[in-house]
């Protein structure tokens, strides 16, 4: 049956974007209604993305803390193991209580209307459920937010389609894991669960196109990450020019014939096929934006399929916005969350917010974590021709070698002449929680003195920021612990 309802702000999508967004709208006492598309309400990060993969990624380092133990005063009586399927019990219990008390809750507590199904743009501000539980339903709004998010992407590789892969969504329905895997990527996704994987013995190699994982982050980081994988037992194989991938059998003796998967490849000039049981597709992901009624409302999108907004998050359509993965990199929750909270500041405020994307975290939450912030020191070559960077070793910080976790290192990138921080990049324990302080650094404009200046507490990883900015003023490898 078809009825219609009128609101101050409707929007397709139900993720981060359209949560924040209807928080801002309540407290400027606006109606609002939303068509959650997709995934169950509350989008890729806690039902399929965030949530369940750091929840694994801590079990699994639990699982692995006898095999990594370096004290000699510690033993166990038996190496601990995973069991994948109650892991994943206990992950789906963890993402259902998100999802009520973070989302269904929350959107009762705002006086959101969600409708369920599959929505489409289909008059200027008018979005019909054309499929689900609330077909027929139409919702018109003064105002409309687009936020339907992305979905995993595999790439135009010959003879990808022909096969069964998983990818981050499908993989957590997976309760009976294969003998190896062959990830295909080497961004965070292909290492969160490459390691994943690994640790509840799962072999896994990694296969990344360009000369290094993480090849969108300053270089040292992937390098440093290649070699803590492969020193765990991780394979990875980096400069793939991808021929074909197709099924194979792999013979498992007279009584069991695996079916398996092959990818042809050339590395270094020579011809390569590498074999496992199974595929994963970890290659990044693509704008949720076809099918949804853009083009019938006049909202354009890029060559990419992402939506096209200025800065303030407005599509050619001015009464229809945007914001969250659908409009492109970076494709983080707490950006999209940010963006759609600026997209209703400006859609009826007016008030022209933006966001400085260049003083935007980024985090890989693997063992070690990886996370940087800011320029590196290739952008800024290219830019000024010349580089002020400084790297420290995690094994000359003193906490570091006090509790033996000394893998990884700290580079800050400053300003040539300003000695203003404009980059830091960083692999280590802590590394997620210690980038607060470099972003910090780097929005508000901070120069490596100001960080010296500031007393940090002793032992600490985030005293690896401090030394990196030392290193510009003296030799660190004459300084006692507490030196200032």
């Amino acid at each position: 049956m078809t009825h219609t309802s009128d609101y101050d702000l409707v929007i397709l999508g139900g993720g981060a974007a359209a949560f924040a967004a209807i928080t801002e709208a309540s407290r400027r006492d606006l109606s609002t209604a939303m068509v959650n598309t997709g995934l169950p309400i509350g989008g890729t990060c806690v039902n399929v993305g965030c949530v369940p993969s750091k929840h694994l990624l801590a079990v699994v380092e639990n699982g692995a803390a006898a095999a990594e133990n370096p004290f000699d005063a510690v033993r166990y009586p038996e190496e601990p193991t995973v069991d994948w399927a109650d892991a994943l019990d206990g992950t789906n219990e963890l993402v259902e209580r998100f999802r009520q008390e973070n989302y269904v809750d929350v959107a009762e507590h705002f006086e959101t209307d969600i409708y369920e199904g599959y929505g489409q743009l289909v008059d200027d501000t008018t979005i019909e459920v054309v499929d689900g539980a609330d077909e027929g339903a139409h919702i018109t709004g003064e105002k409309a937010l687009v936020a339907t998010g992305s979905s995993p992407w595999a790439p135009p590789i010959d003879g990808l389609d022909d096969v069964d892969y998983y990818t981050s969504e499908t993989i957590l329905e997976e309760r009976d894991l294969p003998e190896s895997i062959l990830m295909l990527g080497g961004g965070y996704i292909a290492l969160e669960w490459g390691q994943i994987l690994h640790r509840v013995g799962v072999d896994v190699t990694v296969l990344q196109r360009s000369d290094r994982i993480l090849s969108d982050m300053e270089g040292q980081l992937g390098r440093e990450m290649q070699r803590a994988f492969e020193e765990e037992g991780i394979e990875v194989v980096t400069g793939n020019d991808f021929r074909r991938v197709h099924a194979s059998a792999a013979d498992g003796g007279a009584e069991a014939i695996q079916s398996g998967v092959a990818v042809e490849t050339t590395v270094d000039g020579t011809e390569r096929t590498i074999t496992g049981d199974a595929l994963f597709v970890a290659t990044g992901v693509q704008p949720n934006s076809e099918g949804i009624g853009l083009e019938t409302v006049g909202v354009e999108t890029n060559d990419d399929g992402t939506v096209h907004v200025d800065e303030h998050f407005q599509t050619t359509n001015p009464d229809v916005y945007a914001a969250g993965d659908v409009i492109g990199e970076p494709e983080l929750e707490t950006v999209a969350a940010k963006e759609g909270n600026h997209a209703v500041k400006n859609a009826f405020g007016n008030e022209g917010v933006s966001i400085d994307y260049d003083a935007v975290p980024a985090v890989v939450f693997t063992s070690p974590e990886v996370a940087a912030v800011g320029t590196t020191e290739r952008e800024y070559m290219d830019e000024h021709g010349t580089c002020s960077c400084r790297t420290v070793q995690m094994e000359d910080v003193p906490r570091a070698k006090a509790v033996k976790n000394t893998d990884g290192l700290v580079q800050v990138v400053k300003h040539h002449e300003t000695d203003e921080i404009v980059g830091v990049h960083m692999v280590g324990p802590r590394a997620a929680d210690m980038i607060m302080e470099a972003t910090l650094a780097v929005k508000v404009g901070l120069t490596v003195d100001d960080i010296i200046d500031t007393v940090h507490p002793f032992p600490t990883f985030s005293e690896a920021i401090k030394q990196a900015c030392q290193a510009f003023r003296r030799d660190t490898s004459t300084m006692s612990c507490c030196i200032e």
